[in-house]
């Protein structure tokens, strides 16, 4: 608690799905030094994956809880460097497969909730959504067709995973990710409730308009100097642009068509 030299928590999972700003969140908390070095750790859902992620070879553990072991450990180190506090950005696509091996972990536990404190000490949950799925899922389809993902503040590319491609409008492709994306803020939902949770609740918009003001909010609840944010601006660019605008105009009209 504040003032006892206790920290309240020891880790922090940020609850979202794709295009929601995670990219922006997990880089302002970063840029605090002392909220670890949030990140998907466990974004595919393969074992092989966490592996290689990790830089460990399959052939060094004698059973599959020692392997697990040694990733969720390899985990926990990336996340937390020196600041002492883990932090994790689950996509929801890949929770169920991670749950499923903490349950491998930690069988003695019979809660989810449970199982993550265990492996990673007292956790806070906060749930970063974007409200206007058509626009999420516009983002979701321009990212996999051009590849790029992300651009750095000062407009240089962040993260790109396929050649460079001209966006084609595809109204089926949308419909798809809306109906997913709505799911997996359904499917988070769930989890809470059921898990008896109340997550920190971070809106894309407030984020992206307000960047080091949803970041001190997240600091204060993690018993963290709010004050930490004060400094930091936003290390990403919007990538929404008249495409994105075009697109989501068309496919409103396209809709309320008899």
């Amino acid at each position: 608690m504040k003032g006892t030299g206790i920290p309240r928590y020891q880790s922090y999972i940020i609850c979202t799905s794709p295009r929601s700003g995670s990219t922006l969140l997990c880089k302002l908390l970063e840029a605090t030094g002392q909220s670890g070095h949030p990140g998907s750790h466990f974004h595919q859902p393969s074992i092989a994956a966490w592996l290689d992620d990790y830089g460990l070879s399959d052939r060094h553990f004698a059973d599959p809880v020692s392997r697990l072991s040694a990733i969720f450990e390899a985990a926990r180190q990336t996340g937390t460097g020196t600041t002492g506090m883990f932090g994790l950005r689950l996509q929801r696509h890949s929770f169920d497969f991670f749950m499923q091996n903490l349950a491998v972990l930690h069988p003695d536990q019979t809660h989810d909730a449970d199982r993550i404190h265990t492996a990673f000490g007292r956790t806070l949950f906060i749930h970063l959504t974007r409200d206007n799925k058509l626009d999420q899922a516009i983002s979701r389809v321009i990212a996999e067709q051009s590849g790029l993902w992300h651009k750095a503040a000062d407009g240089s590319e962040l993260e790109r995973l396929s050649a460079p491609q001209t966006p084609t409008y595809d109204a089926a492709h949308i419909s798809e990710h809306i109906t997913t994306l709505t799911a997996y803020d359904a499917q988070w939902q769930r989890w809470f409730d059921q898990q008896r949770l109340s997550p920190v609740r971070v809106s894309y918009d407030d984020l992206s308009h307000a960047p080091a003001q949803q970041l001190a909010r997240i600091l204060d609840a993690l018993d963290l100097d709010p004050a930490l944010a004060t400094d930091i601006t936003a290390p990403t660019a919007k990538l929404s642009d008249q495409t994105n605008q075009a697109w989501a105009q068309r496919y409103q009209a396209e809709s309320s068509m008899p």
